[in-house]
């Protein structure tokens, strides 16, 4: 069981480098299908796994090939740990199935935007 957890941040941190994607993408639904998690769980266990990493190795790379723009980054970065705050606060108030279905939707519908826009 381990070694499946492993390789789940394994291939989150591969879709992150390559994609700027992969704590929600990949970690959140793997630990709600594969591992039977609530997705309130999974959702937690996801933000706790990705802080120490968080993409360090994959921003290096992005930096040092000059596709960083650092004081827009720092400015996000400051209005996710403030957003990631109450974020948390508000999935505490929604029930599972109701948050389940709202991620789908917001990946749905970030899939559809991807696809169909110039």
């Amino acid at each position: 069981m381990p070694l499946m957890y492993i390789l789940i941040g394994l291939g989150a941190g591969v879709l992150g480098g390559l994609f700027g994607i992969g704590g929600a993408t990949l970690m959140v639904p793997a630990l709600v299908f594969l591992f039977g998690f609530t997705q309130h769980q999974a959702q937690g266990t996801t933000l706790v796994a990705m802080l120490p990493p968080i993409g360090l190795l994959a921003a290096l790379h992005y930096y040092r090939q000059g596709n960083v723009n650092l004081p827009v980054a720092f400015l996000i970065a400051g209005g996710f740990f403030i957003g990631g705050y109450f974020g948390a606060a508000l999935a505490g108030k929604v029930p599972d199935i109701i948050l389940k279905k709202m991620f789908g939707f917001f990946f749905l519908f970030v899939a559809f935007k991807m696809i169909f826009s110039r």
